[in-house]
């Protein structure tokens, strides 16, 4: 599974991979975290505000920062087999 956190560097943004960071490792789902920082692949997403964050190219948030038991979720609800 791929996780990308869209943003340019700012701090909620590192904030936000640290979110997703935490989130995948108490999830227990097999998954890659990517940050994206240049503004062409961000607008390829067609968001808004950053911090973004994208689940399997779906965008689950943007402009706000999400708590890693969120992420949690969203994160089980993408893996097959997972309850």
């Amino acid at each position: 599974m791929r996780v990308k956190i869209l943003g340019t560097g700012c701090a909620k943004c590192n904030k936000l991979y640290a979110e997703a960071e935490k989130a995948i490792a108490d999830s227990g789902v097999a998954a890659e975290l990517e940050k994206v920082e240049t503004l062409d692949e961000i607008m390829r997403y067609a968001v808004l505000m950053t911090p973004a964050l994208v689940i399997e190219d779906t965008v689950k948030a943007s402009g706000r920062l999400v708590p890693a038991a969120e992420i949690v979720g969203w994160l089980r609800a993408a893996a097959p087999g997972c309850p």
